[in-house]
């Protein structure tokens, strides 16, 4: 049975490939038909079953956009995807992605607000990681002047996430109290440059060691996520925090609790507490966080200097399968983008990962991750 189990896995997978070789051998041999580079995921489960490869360039519809894609984000919800551990994933092959960056080519009818060559940035509902993308007129955001595009395509999703949690679940307000895990990652980083717009508020990051030189500026008080960091946040505030934001679960939920103020705020997040359950598409949560017509997070862009995406490390297209282990590994400080200009860096010619299966797991390894860095590419 379990030869024969193996045999169907095998089966499936072949399967799979051919899907692909097959659309991107049908976009080559139709003279008519523009092509563009994309990962595709040819199947869910490790770091193999991704592809770069050709397919069919889309058109835009009525009410859509058609961006030439500049650079685009990576996220743990990606893994998600790629692992097939999300609620009601596409089916394979598919192209990953949900935010990205880049150039207005042209718009389809019934679209306004956009002008072919305006610098935009936007949420795609999958499909972002590709030359071009097409998607509706709600969901485009023209950049600020002085945004670059890898920093467009870092702002999106952590940006959102992190003023919704803030202001309009926590209530941030001056004088409060901010414990966030996982200080040096992308959301993280969002969480404390946002709450340095509100005055007084005391920032308490957990993040690996080997963070710590980096981040250390961002946040008020900084503590090391492998030790018990319980009494020296109390001894700094003994009546404990007022928002506490976790998005590693686990043990640490039993710290945050402890630590958590009476009626204070606890916010337990993730890459599928954010998209899934209730909140029945991506789509709907970036729609009705990004149209508030109150302060949100391009207004503090715009008008307050300390907010400013903190990019970790620019990839090529080709590199994507690097770039996602180093999002597994926790070893990245604010977001990872994928270039769409930059070649990939020649380190990475005879990489191993294309049989790895690699990220898998979410609890982050114990140690400096100095030494698994080949990383001639920081941003």
């Amino acid at each position: 049975m379990a030869k024969e189990r193996a045999g169907m896995t095998e089966e499936t997978e072949y399967m799979m490939d051919r899907m692909v070789a097959k659309e991107a051998e049908n976009v080559q041999t139709s003279g008519d038909a523009k092509e563009m580079r994309a990962v595709v995921l040819a199947g869910f489960g490790g770091l193999n079953k991704l592809r770069v490869t050709k397919k069919a360039m889309p058109e835009p519809q009525d009410g859509e956009v058609k961006i030439r894609v500049k650079a685009c984000g990576l996220n743990f919800l990606d893994l998600m995807v790629r692992q097939g551990t999300i609620d009601n994933p596409p089916k394979p092959p598919l192209v990953p992605g949900f935010e990205c960056s880049g150039i207005v080519e042209s718009v389809g009818e019934n679209t306004t607000g956009f002008e072919i060559g305006d610098r935009v940035m936007a949420f795609v509902n999958y499909n972002a990681w590709a030359e071009v993308v097409c998607t509706q007129v709600d969901f485009v955001y023209k950049m600020p002047e002085e945004m670059t595009f890898a920093e467009a395509a870092a702002f999106s999703l952590n940006f959102v996430a992190a003023y919704m949690m803030l202001f309009e679940v926590a209530n941030l307000r001056e004088g409060m109290s901010v414990l966030v895990q996982s200080a040096g990652g992308g959301v993280g980083q969002a969480v404390a440059q946002l709450c340095s717009t509100v005055p007084n508020v005391t920032v308490f990051g957990i993040a690996s060691c080997f963070k710590h030189a980096a981040i250390r500026d961002s946040v008020t008080h900084l503590f090391d996520r492998n030790v018990d960091y319980i009494q020296e946040v109390k001894r700094i505030s003994p009546e404990g925090v007022d928002i506490v934001l976790d998005c590693l679960c686990g043990e640490n939920t039993g710290k945050g609790l402890t630590l958590l103020r009476p009626l204070g705020t606890y916010i337990l997040y993730g890459a599928s507490n954010m998209v899934t359950g209730e909140t029945k598409s991506f789509f709907s949560f970036a729609k009705s966080w990004w149209q508030v017509e109150k302060v949100n997070p391009i207004k503090l862009y715009e008008e307050n200097k300390k907010i400013k995406p903190v990019v970790d490390s620019l990839w090529a297209l080709e590199e994507v399968k690097e770039a996602m282990q180093r999002i597994h590994d926790r070893g990245n400080i604010g977001k990872l983008i994928l270039d769409f200009e930059k070649s990939p860096t020649p380190l990475m010619a005879g990489d191993s990962t294309e049989t790895s299966e690699a990220g898998e797991e979410e609890e982050e390894p114990e140690g400096d991750n100095d030494s698994k860095e080949r990383m001639p590419f920081i941003h």
